[in-house]
């Protein structure tokens, strides 16, 4: 049973019961930003294992995920995409990071969809396989979601998952 606690975050494996560490910051979205906070945002979603289409890019845009980093970076000119990173943090282990860029890495993977392009760090190219990016906007928030058939777990608040 996973579950994210108000005060703590725990993690039962097995029986046992994984605490999340006390030191650093414990609320979300804590930590410096380096963006707008309408990009900074990002859930991710386990999806039922479905019959994938063979593709070349590792990741895939929705057309409402196109038009809005299209809109964000017609604010940015100096930038040529955005950014799509891995890191361990949340209750459950890794969560995405999205920034803006201006030139590509030398080990970034680059995807070129209807004019937009975006670019996957090294270290999240397989967690990324397969993945759809979607952006939803509702009443109460707006934000960048990843479609991943291949999570086995994520954190009830949806910010972390784990492969």
């Amino acid at each position: 049973v996973r579950r994210c606690l108000w005060r703590q975050c725990a993690r039962r494996v097995h029986g046992e019961r994984l605490r999340w560490p006390t030191s650093g910051p414990r609320h979300r979205g804590a930590g410096t930003a380096k963006m707008s906070a309408s990009l900074v945002r990002a859930t991710v979603r386990a999806v039922s294992k479905r019959k994938l289409q063979p593709t070349r890019a590792a990741l895939t845009l929705t057309p409402s995920a196109v038009n809005k980093i299209k809109q964000l970076l017609k604010d940015k000119p100096e930038h040529v995409g955005v950014k799509v990173g891995v890191r361990t943090r949340g209750c459950n282990g890794l969560s995405y990071t999205l920034e803006y860029t201006k030139t590509k890495g030398d080990s970034d993977e680059e995807v070129i969809q209807d004019g937009v392009r975006v670019f996957i760090e090294k270290k999240a190219q397989l967690t990324l396989l397969g993945t759809e990016m979607d952006y939803v906007e509702d009443k109460l928030s707006s934000e960048f979601v990843f479609n991943n058939p291949n999570i086995k777990g994520t954190c009830g608040c949806g910010e972390s998952f784990n492969i």
